[in-house]
């Protein structure tokens, strides 16, 4: 209803309501909006840099400036969260003519925006009455809150969520409702979450999706692997690469993507635009094709690559460059994922397919191998850049303009432009070599940027940051690892590889391949050092240090709790599910031990290394046939000639659990009826047969712990190193069992048990397949 002259919107009547539909949560907070404190009453106004802090004091409403963007907008964001965390924004189409002459004020019982444009009204899913549908759409850019080309709905007729290119082509589809599961069918991470709660409501009046985070009941707060987020603030949004995010806020006010849909960025339709290439393991993922540049770079710069590339240099169509008499040519571009829209045609041989293209004036590019001739006309989309070895890619051959292949014509004149360019060249060196030292100086200790680009250190700055690799925090088969201090004060963890053959390209390319797996429960890597023999990488520092040393170092007085245990076994399981099952190659660990699971300031687990067996060789690529890893821990597997699969890391988190129950070394026998055992042994009679079997567990616990969970945690040990891999459990089945998704049976009796049973003349032998016990 207009007011005067103003455009306006009205709000709902409920404030409660208002925040529930901006945010897009469904999280039940009961948050009412200030001025000064935390409301605004019918004689009060917002305007200019005023704003108001909702009463948890997790949001401000205001006006403000997207990035380095000069337009303002009436949005909603986190108070403490650096950089600026936007959830909503009022009128994302046109930004407030002036923030300081428009006002938001309580109208008639109702929250009115004066001088502006509607509110959006923001709910997922479809009222069936109304025929209204609710849907989330992306950004622009990281700078400009109007509707991108990516938006997130319910199609009806097959109650599953949907992500649209440009409103019309379906790239992405959740799959249809599972009751049984209460998950959707294709995104099968949601049926282990125990952060969340997923509803699906289908009704005579309306269908849509919910979801709300799980609280621990006794504290009233909210946990992710043993953090502590007293506020369980998460986010589910559509951004500006096409994917579908929920993102968790951790203690150090740093966003973790817990869920990301879909899975690659590369998978995301025309990401890259016209005539762009997108590579997973590069940052940024998107360059544009030899012979093309952005059509505006700034955009790029804000990760907004839909504005295509364009030519350099015009093509001739067939005709011949008046200039020097020469016409088009094609440019090899090798190892590339064709786009999908490519038309074959029948031809003899390779000369033929080079030949029809060149005489069509509108085809831009063809291929031609053993799986024939294919033409391309018009825009190249979807064009993705494989990694080496990648034996889907193929060659392609762009259409370029004769200049673009020009180098040695004219030599006398190349001769003259060589000679002036130098000079030229040379003095702007000259001046620009201060500028650039104190810019890099500036830039250099950056680290990971908003885009999670890795930083590229030198080495001698490493060594300062070390103090010449003086503070050892720990070290093993791949290196040593000492503690650094960035001069912006960031803690980190420098590892100092050892026998990396790789060149310089090759180490690159592994080392972005390892950047781009990010996960809650796996150390984070910054950045990396190539310089010549010396191959380093920067790592997040873990103050809390490695889970070993909390378990075997008697001296430390910080003894870890069962529930803390607990989900250091959960968290570190999750880490694998996401190496083994969610990464676009699966990564075998092959060095899974408590040195390498390493705890946060909030005792978070994180998985350390995941990479490094990657990265020392490509053979650990697939399936494994050399011995890597530590005694204690290695899988039969590797003893007996036997390919080895990712089941070697689940041998090895099942030995490594032990420890975490016993708090001693599997190695270290203790004491059973005045004989030694061997830990997993002497435990197998108290876990199948019976007994207490909180007498398993570190003498510095004093029994304090769930005895349903001891064993729980110790039969999913026992069947992680069963004899035959078919018989342990997957990573992902680990976690189910572990939040109790999945019941845990008896396991069976692993023979390795009777190699190191002492005392096998009582044994009862019952087999690799038999379930008994040890006497």
């Amino acid at each position: 209803m207009p007011i005067s002259s103003a455009k306006t919107m009205y709000f709902k009547k409920s404030l409660l309501s208002f925040i529930l539909v901006v945010l897009l949560q469904c999280l039940f907070l009961k948050i009412h909006l200030a001025i000064g404190a935390d409301t605004i009453s019918a004689n009060q106004s917002l305007c200019g840099d005023q704003t108001i802090v909702s009463t948890s004091g997790i949001f401000i409403l205001g006006f403000f400036a997207p990035g380095t963007s000069s337009n303002y907008y009436l949005g909603m964001w986190y108070k403490d969260v650096t950089p600026q965390t936007v959830v909503w924004v009022a009128d994302r189409e046109k930004p407030v003519s002036d923030r300081f002459s428009s006002q938001l004020r309580v109208s008639h019982g109702n929250l009115v925006l004066f001088n502006e444009s509607k509110f959006p009204i923001c709910k997922l899913g479809h009222n069936k009455k109304t025929k209204h549908k609710q849907i989330i759409t992306s950004w622009k850019n990281l700078e400009d809150p109007s509707p991108g080309l990516f938006s997130l709905e319910l199609v009806l007729s097959e109650n599953s969520f949907v992500i649209l290119w440009n409103k019309s082509l379906i790239q992405w589809s959740s799959g249809g409702w599972d009751e049984r599961y209460e998950s959707f069918s294709l995104i099968p991470e949601m049926r282990l979450s125990d952060y969340y709660n997923f509803t699906f409501v289908s009704n005579d009046n309306e269908i849509y999706f919910t979801y709300s985070l799980i609280p621990d009941k006794k504290k009233n707060i909210y946990t992710f692997n043993n953090t502590v987020n007293a506020y369980g603030v998460s986010r589910f949004v559509i951004d500006v690469s096409g994917q579908v995010k929920e993102l968790i806020l951790m203690p150090n006010k740093e966003w973790d993507v817990y869920l990301s849909q879909p899975r690659e960025q590369c998978e995301v339709h025309a990401f890259c635009g016209a005539y762009g290439s997108c590579k997973e393991v590069s940052v940024p993922f998107c360059n544009c094709l030899r012979g093309f540049q952005p059509k505006l770079r700034h955009d790029w710069d804000l990760n907004d690559y839909f504005g295509r590339c364009v030519r350099k240099t015009n093509l001739q169509c067939g005709n011949t460059d008046r200039a020097n008499g020469e016409r088009d040519r094609f440019a090899e571009i090798p190892g590339v994922l064709t786009p999908e829209n490519g038309q074959s045609v029948k031809v003899k041989n390779f000369a033929t397919c080079e030949s029809i293209c060149y005489n069509s004036r509108s085809c831009t590019a063809y291929s031609n191998d053993n799986t024939g001739c294919f033409i391309w006309n018009g825009d190249l989309i979807d064009l993705q850049q494989l990694g080496e070895g990648d034996r889907r890619g193929r060659s392609l051959y762009i259409r370029l303009a004769a200049s673009e292949f020009r180098s040695t014509k004219n030599g006398k004149g190349l001769i003259i432009g060589v000679v002036v360019g130098s000079t030229i060249g040379s003095i702007l060196l000259l001046v620009l070599i201060p500028f650039l030292v104190l810019r890099r100086k500036k830039r250099l200790f950056i680290g990971k940027g908003m885009d999670g680009s890795l930083m590229a250190f030198e080495y001698r700055d490493l060594q300062n940051a070390t103090k010449n690799f003086t503070e050892k925090l720990g070290g093993g088969g791949f290196g040593s690892v000492f503690k650094g201090i960035l001069p912006d004060s960031t803690m980190i963890a420098v590892k100092k590889l050892e026998s990396i053959g790789q060149g310089e390209k090759q180490f690159r390319a592994e080392v972005s391949t390892i950047g781009t797996i990010q996960h809650v429960n796996l150390v984070r890597l910054r950045g990396f050092c190539s310089q010549g023999t010396q191959k380093l990488l920067v790592y997040d520092y873990m103050s809390k240090g490695s889970l070993a040393s909390h378990l075997f170092d008697k001296s430390n007085l910080n003894v870890l709790d069962w529930k803390t245990r607990y989900q250091i076994a959960l968290g570190a399981a999750r880490g694998l599910v996401y190496l083994h099952e969610k990464c676009r190659d699966c990564i075998i660990h092959c060095d899974i031990k408590p040195e390498n699971v390493l705890l946060d300031a909030e005792f978070s687990p994180k998985v350390a290394d995941f990479g490094l067996a990657k990265l020392v060789g490509r053979e650990f690529s697939g399936v494994l046939t050399t011995v890597r890893g530590t005694r204690g821990y290695l899988t039969p597997e590797w003893i007996t000639g036997v390919a080895v699969t990712s089941t070697a890391d689940v041998y090895s988190f099942g030995m490594m659990i032990f420890e975490l129950v016993s708090g001693r070394r599997n190695s270290e026998q203790v004491e059973s009826g005045r004989k030694l055992k061997y830990f997993p042994s002497f435990a197998i009679n108290v876990v199948i047969v019976g007994g207490d079997l909180l007498s398993l567990l570190d003498d510095r616990l004093e029994g304090n712990a769930d005895v349903e969970e001891v064993g729980i945690v110790c039969k999913v040990a026992y069947w992680c190193i069963q004899d035959d891999e078919a018989q342990r459990p997957s990573m992902s089945e680990v976690v189910q069992m572990l939040t109790g998704i999945m019941d845990v049976s008896l396991p069976l009796i692993p023979r390795c048990l009777y190699i190191f049973d002492d005392n096998e003349e009582n044994v009862i032998f019952f087999g690799s397949n038999s379930q008994g016990s040890l006497e």
